[in-house]
């Protein structure tokens, strides 16, 4: 199966879809329909009948898809039993949250070391992570490709050109800043004001009907 063909937009749904059926496996559910599977992720059936449909036969009409079976092929589609260590940038409120909070609860994702300037942070640790000075970033980042950065937007630049000099090849960006990175590597933007914005005028604009 060649992933390149798979659409970007079907590649974002996987860990969704992941994430619901390992709950199910959880519960000890057998089988799933795509439409109990819509209803769960929010995703129409057809939607999710054509993302499956990239990967081959996964289902059988009338029967709908083996937990388990669907589960296995995820987990292995989205490396899940390979764990990707990664580096936050910034232990302000809301890169401690993420500390806390951590990514190995759900997924295969795990925040392994911290930076920061505060000094009565650093030589400590949140939710078991170590928190360095930002100026030992190159030094103590080793082995690690991918970034969170939770930075002032005004230092976001400047840091992320540190991580791409270093050799990262990923970073989640959730400061208002839009950095510039090359092509190489992969930046997802997340502004947290900007999507609370964009809910408030959809809900005064785009009212939704329950009639």
């Amino acid at each position: 199966m060649d992933q390149n063909k798979i659409p970007q937009a079907t590649a974002r749904r996987l860990p969704l879809y992941y994430r619901f059926l390992n709950n199910l496996n959880h519960q000890g559910k057998k089988r799933v329909s795509s439409k109990e599977l819509s209803e769960a992720v929010k995703v129409d059936s057809a939607t999710i009948r054509r993302d499956f449909s990239y990967f081959g036969a996964l289902g059988k009409k009338g029967y709908g898809y083996n937990v388990e079976y669907l589960l296995g092929f995820f987990r292995k589609t989205l490396d899940q039993d390979e764990v990707t260590e990664v580096a936050l940038i910034g232990v302000g409120n809301l890169g401690t949250a993420f500390l806390h909070y951590n990514f190995m609860k759900n997924n295969n994702t795990k925040i392994v070391k911290a930076f920061d300037t505060n000094a009565e942070k650093i030589g400590t640790d949140i939710g078991g992570v170590p928190i360095f000075h930002i100026n030992d970033l190159e030094e103590k980042m080793t082995g690690v490709s991918v970034a969170i950065l939770t930075v002032p937007a005004n230092e976001a630049q400047s840091i992320t050109n540190r991580l791409v000099d270093y050799g990262v090849s990923g970073i989640l960006n959730f400061t208002p800043a839009r950095i510039t990175v090359p092509e190489k590597i992969r930046v997802h933007h997340i502004d947290l004001a900007v999507e609370l914005q964009s809910l408030v005028y959809f809900l005064k604009h785009y009212p939704l009907d329950l009639d």
